[in-house]
């Protein structure tokens, strides 16, 4: 396996946001998602302040490893690399995203506009559209099978252990990554 820099994986996926846009998806089966209505059970710093308690609860467990490398600093490069994307664009981002956490290996995708990302579908539509953006990255095709791996791999990849999304409203969702 090729080593790759920490600020590589975030021109990556900006290369491959910019390259490939956002773009409409088929959300994928996900043959090791297991799905519940409870949301976790362990208490967030983060439920109160960025998002609403979690209505809907998914555990993935990945495909992939968490590579060595990714650590604090990578996580934080993905995450500036993709808001640069972002608020680069033509148009006012639909959603932000940071990372939380004493390691920064909690996700969280904030919906900026009313009346949307305020499903589970519309949720995972978003993250159908960033797993088809993953797939077109370099770093994703050396580390994955991209055509079988999805965004949760990606982040899995990355060290992110849990994903947050959200409408910024009344609607959350959360995905563990294992």
């Amino acid at each position: 396996m090729r080593r790759v820099s920490r600020w590589s994986v975030a021109a990556s996926l900006a290369f491959g946001l910019l390259t490939v846009g956002i773009l409409s998806a088929k959300a994928i089966a996900q043959d090791n998602v297991s799905f519940s209505q409870q949301p976790a059970e362990e208490e967030s710093t983060h439920e109160g302040y960025y998002y609403p308690k979690p209505q809907t609860l998914e555990h993935y467990v990945s495909r992939t490893i968490t590579l060595a490398e990714s650590d604090k600093v990578r996580r934080q490069a993905f995450i500036i690399g993709m808001t640069k994307q972002l608020l680069d664009g033509k148009y006012a981002p639909g959603f932000a995203i940071f990372a939380k956490g004493g390691q920064s290996e909690k996700l969280i995708i904030v919906g900026m506009i009313d009346g949307q990302l305020n499903t589970v579908y519309r949720a995972r539509a978003l993250l159908a559209q960033l797993t088809a953006i993953a797939r077109a990255t370099p770093f994703f095709q050396q580390n994955t099978q991209p055509e079988e791996s999805t965004f949760f791999d990606f982040m899995k990849l990355l060290g992110f252990r849990q994903i947050t999304i959200t409408d910024g409203r009344a609607f959350a969702h959360q995905i563990i990554v294992d």
